[in-house]
Parts: C-alpha cells; structure tokens; sequence
C-alpha cells in the first residue's frame, strides 16, 4: 500500500488536504517541524492539520487505512465545538456549553494530537512547519459594546442573546458581508428567530428588522428563495440587496453600509441590535501557500476532491473552492468520497466516486420550525425525506436541534456519516 501523508488545516474555516507520497517518485518522507519539540516524531503517514469538522472525521477514517500510530492532527484549541448549533444559541433555544466538548475527546484514540499551529506548508517538499506559540472597521473592539453580537463565534454569540433580550425599540439589523462565509443561510436564521423573539415578548411592534446582504438574491436555490420570500413578506421584514457592512461605530450603536452597485457610497444607520456575521477567508498559511488558487482557497477537483496541479494533495471543506455551501452536512459527504478516493490512489488506482456538491443549510424560521434546504453544484434540490422541504415544519426542527448533535458527536466525529445519500436511495426505492 502507498504511504500517505495527509494535511488538515483551519483558522476561520477548515480544510483537509492530504500530501500522498507516490512511490518511487519521492525520496524524502513527510517532515513536520515543530518550535516546540511537540510531536512524538517528525513524520507521519497521515498528518492532519487543523481538528475541524472535517479534520477529526478524516483522521478517523485514515486511522482506519493506516493504523493510529502512523496519524496525527495539529490543532492548538483545547475545545472542539459544533458551530451549527449557535444558531440557536443566539436565540436563546441553547446553551453554549452544549455545543462544546474538549479536543481530547473528539480526537480519535491512538491518534498524535500535536498542540500546536501551522505556520508553514510545502507540497514540493513535502514538509510543513509549526509555530510555536480582513476585518470590519471598528471591530474586533466593538464586540466589547452591548447591543451587538455575531453567532460566528463562541466569544460573541452569547452577545447575539443579550442584545435579544435587551432589545428596547428600533432598527434590529442583520449582515451578510462581501465574503464565501460558514453555513450562507445562517446570516438570516438568526433574523427570523429574533422577529419570533420580539412576537414572543411583544416587541415586534417596535422593532424595525433590517437584513442587509450583499447577494443579489435572499438563496441560492430557487426553490427555497421563493419559500423564504413568503416569509420575509408575511413577516414584514426589511431585505437590501448589494449592502456591505464596512464600519461599526459602536459607541454611537452606527453601523456603515457600503452600496455595492456603487463603490464608495456608503449608508450610516442607527441600530439598537447589531448582528454581525464577520468577512471571512482561508487562514493566511494557505494563502500563501503553492496548494491554494488565486482567490486563497485550496485548489481542487470539484468530482474527487484531488489538488489540480499536487497528485498527493487533497481538499476537504470550507477552505477548499468547491462551489458549494460552507457546512458540516457538505464536510460530511464529502468525507465519503474522499475516503474512497484515497483508498483508490493508495493502490494506484483511479478514483471513480465523484461528489455532486451534496449540501444541506436547516433554514430555522423560527423557535419551532425550519424549512431544510438540500441541494448540489447546480442549485438543484437534492432531497432525503419523501416529502416538500420546501415547508417549514416542526420535524425538521427538531431533527436540527436534538437529532443532529447527536449524529455528529457519535457517528461523523468517527468516520462513520458520510451524508445521507443512502437514505434518500432508501425512500426513493420505498416509493418506487
């Protein structure tokens, strides 16, 4: 069997990629350089860089390939959270200790966990280095303010519920920035559950709720737009299209929009709640590096998931540029294909298994409804359940809130979810 070496990385977002050793054609093994004597030794089979998502879900299924012994993951955080649910924690529906566990927990056993950062890779050399130890005006600081938080977070989505709760009368603004960003309907899922909030303690009256976006259209999937188009009109919600929040003046509760049909114009407005979701990017480290694209994002194959021009490199997740959605449920699928993938090209074969951009984003409408959006590369619905998902409906809720943790600690976590391809198969051969 080929050794392989495989690379994971995030910052902001995550990413997974793989430096795969081709026989004959390398002569050096995989080398890690840590400031810090860190590693129980300096190469691996499988290194693992960055313990997101999709870093732990693939360091399992390698464990599995190689053994544990010849897998290790680099990631400095000491805990591992699942971010979708912080959706729900901004509202108020969760707590933000239920959506954290150690790292330790999650990293599978026998595995080298490394504490540590990247700093530097090199694919030519097949060799990265460790450490040793674009941003809106106004913030980072800002956040110190009250009436503004962001769900994007764990040091500010608790701020998201405070400014909820504190919300007196006025504009309850909502932001969408210029960027690729994690899970693109989450932005807006926290606007529908505050509009519930305010209906709840009778507050709708005084609230004035603004989404400014700088897409062109509230989805990208036609289906689920026009559905959430119903919504934003029965619920009297204010949508802007091409704004882009450039400044936050926090003392004064002022947020700056700039106009993007006309650079350079820009909007100020009032706000007493601010929620912000932040311009967000691959980690300098791939920016900089020979695996990522023009844009900065890791440059792969759409179908299997393999570098374009590195054969021993691979992607996974938000720091690729596949052109799909940012999720977990994206990570999940993709996870299965690259698996078969990998297994493939270690035995010298080609990978036959293509991903079809397979994404899902629980659209939450409110405190006991979503409407779950399941689509591929061409923005095409590409359901599981033998029903409309285009409805909201409690059942989706709950599958969102209680059910999905629960998969995604105890099945995706250990390589064992790679999206739920066989249970539309099964509901569709039910029908039949």
């Amino acid at each position: 069997m080929t050794p392989l070496a495989a690379v994971m990385s995030g910052s902001r977002t995550r990413l997974f990629a793989c430096f795969l050793r081709l026989g004959a054609q390398q002569t050096s093994p995989l080398q890690l350089h840590t400031g810090a004597g860190l590693a129980a030794k300096n190469y691996y089979e499988v290194l693992v860089l960055g313990g997101g998502s999709g870093g732990i879900t693939m360091a399992a299924r390698m464990k599995r390939r190689v053994g544990a012994e010849n897998v290790a993951i680099v990631e400095p955080s000491e805990r591992h959270f699942y971010q979708p649910i912080w959706t729900l924690v901004g509202a108020g529906a969760k707590q933000l200790s239920s959506s954290g566990r150690p790292t330790a927990s999650v990293i599978p056993s026998g595995v080298e966990w490394i504490k540590d950062r990247v700093a530097d890779l090199n694919p030519d050399k097949n060799c990265i280095h460790t450490d040793s130890g674009k941003e809106i005006k106004g913030l980072p600081e800002g956040f110190a303010h009250p009436k503004i938080g962001s769900n994007y977070s764990v040091k500010t989505v608790e701020k998201t519920w405070k400014a909820l709760q504190d919300f007196k009368e006025g504009n309850a603004i909502f932001t969408f920035p210029n960027t690729p960003v994690k899970c693109a309907g989450a932005p807006q899922k926290i606007m529908y559950l505050s509009e519930a909030y305010f209906r709840k303690v009778g507050k709708r009256s005084k609230a004035n709720i603004i989404f400014n976006t700088s897409l062109g259209a509230i989805f990208g999937v036609k289906k689920y737009a026009d559905a959430l188009q119903e919504i934003i009109q029965e619920r009297n919600l204010t949508v802007n299209y091409k704004q882009n929040l450039v400044e936050v003046r926090a003392d004064k509760q002022e947020a700056v929009f700039e106009n993007l049909n006309n650079p350079g114009e820009t909007q100020v407005i009032s706000y007493e709640m601010l929620h912000v979701t932040p311009p967000m990017s691959s980690p300098d480290v791939l920016k900089t590096s020979p695996v990522a694209d023009a844009a900065g994002w890791v440059d792969v194959d759409k179908d299997t998931l393999q570098h374009k021009r590195y054969p021993n490199v691979f992607g996974i997740g938000d720091c690729t540029n596949l052109p799909t959605s940012k999720t977990a449920a994206a990570v999940a699928a993709q996870s299965g294909i690259l698996d078969r993938t990998i297994s493939l090209i270690m035995k010298n074969q080609t990978p036959v298994k293509k991903y079809d951009g397979y994404t899902s984003c629980p659209l939450v409408t409110g405190y006991n409804r979503v409407i779950l959006a399941e689509f591929d590369y061409n923005a095409q619905p590409l359901e599981t359940f033998p029903f409309d998902q285009g409805k909201e409906r409690l059942s989706m809720y709950l599958m969102k809130a209680d059910m999905m943790p629960i998969l995604y600690w105890n099945l995706m976590l250990r390589g064992y979810w790679g999206g739920p391809a066989f249970l539309r198969k099964l509901f569709h051969l039910g029908m039949s």
